[in-house]
């Protein structure tokens, strides 16, 4: 499979670095965002788009047009609407990998409405945050034709691993560690925001660095977790929405899963209700972050 040209919906982070390193291994990438569909949100992203060599689509049906992959890359909650809108569009021997972080039955209708078009979908699941090792990022496939795909992606510096012929087995991976991963954001945050109200944070991220002392918590990990909650957690609240209905269908209950969407999109809340934007915080320090959110 030859990969000269992409399709890619959705010109986020995730979408921005894919575009940027793909342009360098000579491949040619067309872009659909629904910035577009916004004044001030269409001059910021011909402004993004313009240092790179990628050309700029006006619809998602111009942007699946005529290349051998799709990649969707848009938030949780906008991943099935994107997958139908492309489906109209898409004709057989067309593939959509969708790297949207959602439920296993989400990326299953996703599918099916792909596979009614004739082309054949992907469920891929990016399994690390993109910028750190961008392309590098390990990414799990899934799909009938994942095999094909993963090869193509790999020759192109992509870190990709099938896991599953069917559709949901690569999700349901994500959506288990996402339990952990984001909840340890949302315990981190809450811990650490009531512990700094006390004045007690020093002897709790002690404690914590005794108990566990290979992970960091007497040093960077602290600001690390709360900083992704405090950039993310809008687009963290959805995912974890898309983690509680993976957990609900397994026939279990999403206590933890519900409390982390709450926490997630909580601290996003506290930080826009004081004016802030995460621009205002960085160098990111969640010390200086809880004061502010306290004290201004």
């Amino acid at each position: 499979m030859q990969l000269h040209t992409i399709g890619l919906i959705g010109f986020g982070e995730a979408g921005g670095i894919l575009a940027q390193d793909l342009a360098v291994q000579g491949v040619a990438v067309q872009v659909y965002d629904s910035l577009l569909d916004d004044p001030h949100g269409r001059a910021s992203l011909q402004a993004k788009i313009a240092v790179m060599p990628t050309r700029l689509c006006e619809s998602t049906a111009e942007a699946v047009r005529g290349v051998p992959l799709v990649i969707s890359a848009v938030t949780a909650g906008n991943a099935l609407a994107v997958a139908k809108a492309a489906a109209t569009a898409m004709q057989p021997g067309q593939l959509f990998m969708d790297i949207n972080s959602v439920a296993p039955g989400t990326k299953q209708a996703a599918s099916e409405a792909i596979v009614a078009s004739g082309a054949s979908y992907i469920d891929a699941a990016v399994m690390a945050p993109v910028p750190p090792q961008r392309l590098k990022t390990p990414v799990l496939l899934g799909g009938s034709a994942a095999v094909e795909l993963s090869a193509a992606l790999n020759a192109l510096g992509f870190a990709t691993r099938v896991v599953s012929e069917q559709v949901g087995v690569a999700s349901a991976i994500k959506m288990c560690r996402s339990v952990m991963i984001k909840g340890l954001e949302a315990l981190t945050t809450e811990s650490l925001r009531t512990a700094r109200h006390y004045g007690a944070e020093a002897e709790v991220l002690a404690s914590l660095h005794k108990s566990f002392p290979s992970m960091g918590w007497d040093g960077e990990l602290p600001h690390y977790l709360i900083s992704r909650v405090a950039e993310h957690g809008g687009r963290r609240a959805e995912e974890m929405e898309e983690v509680a209905e993976t957990v609900r269908m397994a026939g279990v209950e999403p206590d933890m899963s519900a409390a982390t969407v709450r926490v997630q999109r909580g601290l996003v809340d506290a930080i826009a209700k004081k004016g802030l934007r995460y621009a205002d915080l960085e160098p990111f320090s969640w010390l200086q972050l809880a004061d502010r959110l306290r004290n201004d």
